[in-house]
């Protein structure tokens, strides 16, 4: 006689596996919520653009104390941006503990060797996350009357979350993508839908995440 199915394993075990069945298609749609958010990214400026400051959020420095590829590409694109309006940048990161200086000074470095006078770049080299650096960055704005809107400049998948962000804080943002490392796509992708479920469980739930 065969036996049935359902007895092959214990009722603890198949919700077990019901329960991770159900994680994994869930965090699969939200690697699709990511990718899909970030189909509208703006990945260059124009003369038309309005914004009053430029806020680059920071990336891993290297051993050298450079920005790493990904991050150079953020303040490549930061650059372009100064250059079609000549406004106040705001450089963001900390040193975390593989890092020889703080993200925000290398970030500086590299802006002011390009040619953007030292006197237009203010530095957050405080903030860990995407929250405290746009926090830090409203701070360091908050004394110019002049700055009404502001454009975001990070890594594509990373924009839609920074701007959701912004806009808790009572920032008038736009965003502007640099491209992702093609090897690291999946890796940043899946982060960030981490992120997102963080992001939501803060705003919503007000769980202690940050």
């Amino acid at each position: 006689m065969k036996k049935n199915r359902k007895h092959l394993f214990p009722r603890s075990v198949r919700i077990i596996l019901w329960l991770s069945i159900l994680a994994a298609v869930a965090y699969a749609g939200m690697i699709g919520y990511v990718c899909y958010n970030e189909r509208g990214v703006q990945t260059a400026v124009t003369e038309n653009d309005s914004y009053d400051a430029i806020i680059v959020l920071g990336a891993q420095v290297k051993k050298d104390g450079t920005p790493n590829v990904q991050l150079s590409w953020r303040l490549d694109a930061a650059y372009d941006a100064y250059r079609q309006k000549t406004v106040p940048v705001v450089v963001c990161g900390a040193q975390g503990k593989d890092e020889p200086v703080a993200e925000a000074q290398a970030m500086k470095q590299y802006l002011t060797d390009r040619g953007i006078p030292e006197q237009d770049i203010m530095t957050d080299p405080a903030s860990f996350n995407t929250s405290q650096n746009l926090k830090n960055a409203a701070e360091l704005l908050k004394n110019r009357t002049d700055i009404h809107k502001v454009l975001i400049v990070t890594s594509d998948y990373h924009v839609p979350r920074s701007l959701a962000l912004a806009r808790d804080l009572g920032f008038e943002a736009i965003g502007l993508g640099s491209p992702c490392k093609p090897e690291y796509w999946i890796k940043n992708h899946a982060r960030e839908a981490l992120s997102w479920c963080k992001y939501w469980g803060v705003k919503y739930l007000h769980l202690p995440l940050e």
